[in-house]
């Protein structure tokens, strides 16, 4: 009786590990398989998997570095390859069919099996089996896993040009980017915040455009953006040696990632030009963030940089930026407007256009194929270009309706630079705001695109650009979990995904990087949505008129006129469509309540959000009329929130008192500040 009880409830325990019942399992794996089926028995995880397989050569050799290092926390047990007389128990096959990184995993009794058409689906198959061996312990009932990737692009950016990131911290992201079946690394190695890359015909720009006199990528953008020699006493940077780069490159391709680099052009260069001021349109420092397009020493230093890259990286793909080219200097330069002339081209569109294609014939003679952000279709796409859309999703459809590769990364689901929560208590982030579930719920490549676009999209990748992320932790605290809600949109069909399942497996993950020193965001002790959004306001307001003294910016237009008095409050995010905004001016607003009644209190919240120009009115004033001529002063309540303050904060601004009126004034006055918003979401009046 006794033993019956023992195995009856050792069984309880081993089902409450992966589920609630036999038919109700979970494998815990992130990325979601594609096919799960559950079979009879159980295997017993032994301390060590004595494993055989029929990959030979570098394969192989990467495979058992992988397994020396798992000893480290990335798999619950070690590995040895059996000889002579030993039994193995795992075994890693190379067998025909499948589609590229696809594999099978068969739990039975006596052993597991991992079949897979290359290697990278054999080291796919044993990292959803450690996830597996995490979840249900020492004996892992018998299942059988059949998967394959949504997309065969699957990508991470990492900005390190904002801020410096060494390169053990690169390979402890690409560990991580392994695990989750990510195989795309974008190394984003220049920018204007700093040269990160050895470029052995231009020294100086690592003795010089590698290092800032600031402490941060604040310090330098609103501080004058100077660079310093390496060895100012104030200077903070870094750069990676040639040599620090085939590491890390060759790190990522033993993990199956292929690192592709980026070099921005033609914008986001000051820290080209402050070293090279003969390559801008000004010819000197300190001016000019574009390239000269009209100089033929621009594409004579360009090329000579990308051929030191092509070097270095063999991915099939090399990045150039394209983005945000100011164009300014291009309008009014000698040398541009003589080029324009020359090539027959009719604005300085055309004429980015032109550089691009003139660097994507260069890299095609090299073997090579130009990404770049979406900017890169104005003016013309070059003939072989594969579009990276970042400014929704608009770019990367077009694109691929065009007949060109698109990699879709839009910002409001893929910018892991964004805000994850409560923003005045998170760390101080880009003025916009992406949760896990938003995040989630992309599709790259729904069926609605049409069956001529959706083959066109190669994948989707997740961004962390770093104006606001200054230290390692942080920027793992911005990564995890949301790339692994990533993870799951570029693996798993869309008829797999389920949120509420993903939410509890990203848990335990959270969780499982907290153990081995890694940062992620506690998910688990989110706040949510703002508070004040989640439940219907009713006042006396309510559905009421609003008279728009004045008019509100069609860019932040909310649900429209109503949009002051339809009873739902903002959430944390000023572009959540229930946030009014209005820019450099005061914002004058009249409330007609239908008819005199007694009023005890008028109020509105507002926000600030320092980076994107948001600001605290410098005082709101309340007054009240019978007629809507005469208006009764009630308060004016001043702001006491900053300018300086860098932290996304919301502030009620209200009167109580007693009173009757029929129409209710609202007037927030604009703190002067030229480009500067004003938002509110609701009028509160009881």
């Amino acid at each position: 009786m006794k033993l019956r009880l023992l195995l009856f409830t050792a069984a309880c325990v081993f089902f409450a590990a992966c589920g609630n019942s036999r038919g109700d399992l979970s494998t815990g794996i992130i990325p979601a398989p594609q096919q799960v089926a559950w079979g009879d028995g159980a295997f017993r995880m032994p301390s060590t998997l004595l494993f055989a397989t029929n990959l030979e050569g570098q394969a192989k050799a990467d495979l058992e570095a992988w397994m020396r290092r798992s000893g480290d926390g990335f798999f619950p047990v070690s590995f040895a390859e059996a000889a002579g007389d030993d039994i193995p128990v795992l075994y890693l096959l190379l067998a025909e069919g499948g589609a590229p990184e696809s594999y099978r995993l068969d739990v039975a009794r006596g052993k597991i099996t991992v079949t897979a058409p290359d290697a990278a689906g054999l080291f796919y198959g044993l990292q959803s089996l450690g996830q597996l061996a995490e979840r249900c312990g020492r004996r892992i009932p018998a299942v059988v896993i059949e998967d394959a990737p949504r997309f065969g692009y699957r990508g991470f950016m990492l900005d390190v040009s904002r801020h410096f990131r060494d390169k053990e911290f690169v390979k402890r992201q690409l560990d991580l980017l392994a695990r989750y079946k990510f195989n795309r690394f974008h190394w984003h190695l220049t920018d204007g915040a700093g040269w990160r890359i050895e470029i052995k015909k231009y020294p100086v720009l690592t003795d010089i455009a590698a290092w800032r006199p600031y402490p941060d990528w604040e310090g330098w953008n609103f501080g004058g953006k100077r660079y310093c020699r390496r060895d100012d006493p104030a200077a903070d940077g870094g750069y990676y040696t040639q040599d620090e780069i085939r590491e890390v490159v060759e790190y990522a391709r033993a993990l199956h990632i292929e690192v592709i680099p980026e070099i921005e052009m033609p914008g986001h260069s000051e820290e080209v030009l402050a070293v090279f001021p003969e390559l801008s349109c000004s010819g000197k420092p300190y001016v000019n963030s574009d390239f000269c397009i009209g100089n033929e020493q621009t594409f004579e230093f360009l090329e000579n940089v990308l051929s030191e890259v092509i070097g270095l990286f063999p991915s099939e793909y090399i990045h150039i930026g394209g983005d945000e080219a100011s164009k300014q200097g291009w309008r009014t330069c000698p040398k541009c407007a003589a080029r324009m002339r020359k090539e027959g081209l009719k604005d300085v569109d055309e004429l980015q256009s032109y550089m691009i294609r003139r660097i994507e014939t260069f890299l095609n003679a090299k073997g090579r194929r130009l990404l770049g952000w979406d900017e890169i279709l104005e003016g013309g796409l070059a003939p072989d270009a594969t579009v990276m859309s970042w400014r929704g999703t608009e770019g990367g459809i077009a694109a691929a309706a065009a007949g060109h590769h698109a990699v879709m990364t839009p910002s409001n689901y893929c910018y892991l630079d964004f805000c994850q929560d409560d923003p005045t208590t998170e760390p101080v982030a880009a003025a916009a705001f992406l949760t896990l579930e938003q995040a989630y719920s992309y599709d790259p490549a729904p069926d609605s695109l049409g069956a001529g676009v959706v083959p066109m999209i190669l994948g989707v990748q997740g961004n962390l650009w770093c104006e606001h992320v200054p230290t390692a932790e942080h920027a793992e605290h911005m990564m995890w979990p949301r790339l692994l809600a990533v993870a799951e949109v570029g693996w798993s069909a869309p008829e797999r995904k389920d949120y509420d399942d993903f939410y509890a497996r990203a848990l335990d993950a959270v969780a499982w990087l907290q153990e081995r020193g890694y940062h992620p965001f506690d998910q688990k002790n989110a706040v949510g949505p703002r508070p004040e959004s989640l439940e219907p306001l009713r006042c006396l307001s309510t559905g009421k008129t609003v008279i728009y003294h004045t008019p509100y910016s069609p860019k932040y237009a909310a649900a429209g006129d109503g949009s002051l008095t339809d009873g739902l409050r903002g959430g944390w995010n000023y572009g959540d469509r229930r946030w009014l905004g209005w820019l450099d001016t005061d914002v004058d607003l009249v409330v007609d309540l239908g008819e005199r009644q007694p009023v005890r209190r008028i109020a509105a919240d507002f926000m600030q959000g320092f980076y994107a120009d948001i600001w605290m009115p410098r005082a709101v004033e309340f007054s009240v009329s019978d007629d809507n001529e005469h208006f009764t002063p009630l308060a004016t309540v001043g702001n006491d929130i900053p300018v300086e303050f860098k932290q996304d904060c919301y502030r009620e601004f209200g009167w109580t008192g007693q009173t009757e009126a029929r129409y209710v004034r609202l007037k927030a006055r604009h703190n002067g500040r030229p480009g500067g918003w004003i938002f509110t979401d609701e009028i509160i009046v009881e």
